[in-house]
């Protein structure tokens, strides 16, 4: 019933959206004798606002054309190198690369927003890398008889990219994939896998949620693993490709994140109201533009996210050596040659201070000078991948410890196959 409420939910503002849209064309243009009354350009801003806040939205494209390296911009080019039914793995390289440029593979969050959450990501790691993302897929768009997806999948997937890609590439996890890629790490590395990455970035991931808990952290161990799979699971309706699968749906997932900082969405869209009524139409564009790519959510099978509250918030289970793989434990002291980098924000109100942290107290196969941690001073959580900060003085970081392992795998002091 939940996905059935929000469906005439959905078709009712979709209708209110429209309306708003063109009474507010219609107010705001010149040739309305109206149109220039302070009463008359303030309701055509408000019901902008509203007509914006309702309307429907699909999937964001990476969009990305151009690169620039050295002051020389570069023509990007975006391949889907391989289609799985639960995600796409894209490549974006630019003619500006050399035939030994570093090999990215970054792992978007399978979080209730689409990779393109990551665009700026992508396009600051493209200047040095050739940059592989996982590109995960609307649950309510795979049909039934392409299975099931969960964290063991996932894990599979990530292992399957990295082999793709081939020996020597580099992988960085944003937010919540940060568990399943060192997990992958770990298991590849108990199968001597030529495949493993030569070294693993994780940003912001939960790593040991029992670090700093969140408000988010919270929440996942307030209420019994019961009462998730009875109040926020539902079914996909018979109107889209994968319908009758079990899954939690991003509109609730985008209703969690929005109720946990309304004030500041509130405060949001009132500085749009403004900004529209004094005519600053390039700040008005700018909230715009960052509710279009944050509204735009998917859903996530239900089975993911179950498990994922299961072993991530609630059980612990990767950092306590308890996690197992398709039946067997994951032995996170067999990583031993795959340098980690863990990246934090001072003011990450996802993930605390020492979640991510926490990967460097359970790789105790893995020497000291492989493990690196860096403290992002004054960043949030959306600034630790996205935003100026990102571009200045996190990657810059994530940039040098690339480099130097890719210097010392070319030397000889790391064995790497290519």
């Amino acid at each position: 019933m939940l996905y059935k409420a929000y469906e005439i939910q959905r078709s009712m503002l979709n209708a209110g959206s429209a309306m708003a849209s063109m009474s507010a064309d219609m107010l705001g243009n010149p040739r309305n004798p109206l149109s220039g009354f302070g009463g008359t350009q303030m309701l055509a801003s408000a019901l902008e606002v509203f007509a914006h806040a309702a309307a429907p939205r699909a999937k964001p494209a990476f969009g990305l054309k151009t690169v620039t390296v050295g002051g020389k911009a570069h023509a990007v080019n975006e391949t889907v190198v391989i289609h799985k039914p639960f995600c796409d793995l894209r490549m974006f390289t630019h003619d500006g690369l050399g035939p030994d440029a570093p090999r990215l593979l970054l792992v978007a969050p399978m979080s209730g927003h689409y990779a393109t959450l990551l665009r700026g990501t992508v396009e600051r790691m493209l200047e040095s890398c050739v940059v592989y993302i996982t590109d995960w897929a609307d649950a309510k768009f795979v049909p039934l008889e392409d299975g099931r997806f969960d964290l063991d999948e996932y894990i599979d997937y990530l292992i399957g990219f990295l082999e793709y890609i081939g020996p020597g590439a580099h992988m960085m996890a944003v937010c919540q994939p940060s568990v399943p890629a060192l997990a992958a790490t770990g298991v590849m590395a108990v199968r001597d896998n030529p495949c493993r990455p030569l070294t693993l970035t994780m940003m912001g991931g939960p790593i040991d949620t029992r670090e700093s808990p969140t408000a988010v952290n919270d929440h996942a161990i307030a209420r019994p693993y019961v009462w998730f799979k009875h109040n926020v699971i539902t079914t996909v309706p018979v109107n889209y490709p994968g319908a009758g699968r079990q899954v939690y749906p991003g509109f609730v997932q985008l209703a969690s994140f929005m109720s946990m900082n309304l004030g500041s969405h509130m405060m949001s869209h009132y500085g749009l109201f403004k900004h529209l009524v004094q005519g600053d139409g390039e700040s008005a564009d700018s909230t715009k533009a960052f509710y279009d790519e944050y509204r735009a959510v998917c859903d996530m099978t239900a089975e993911f996210y179950l498990q994922t509250v299961d072993v991530v918030f609630q059980t612990h289970a990767l950092p306590k050596g308890e996690l197992v793989h398709q039946g067997i434990l994951v032995d996170l002291a067999a990583i031993k040659d795959t340098a980690i980098l863990c990246i934090e924000g001072e003011r990450d109100d996802i993930s605390g201070i020492g979640q991510t942290k926490a990967a460097l107290k359970v790789t105790p196969g893995l020497p000291d000078k492989l493990k690196k941690y860096h403290l992002a001073p004054e960043v949030g959580h959306y600034g630790i991948f996205n935003g100026s900060r990102w571009r200045s003085a996190i990657a810059p970081v994530v940039d040098s410890w690339i480099e130097a392992h890719e210097k010392a795998a070319k030397s000889g002091k790391l064995k790497v196959v290519r």
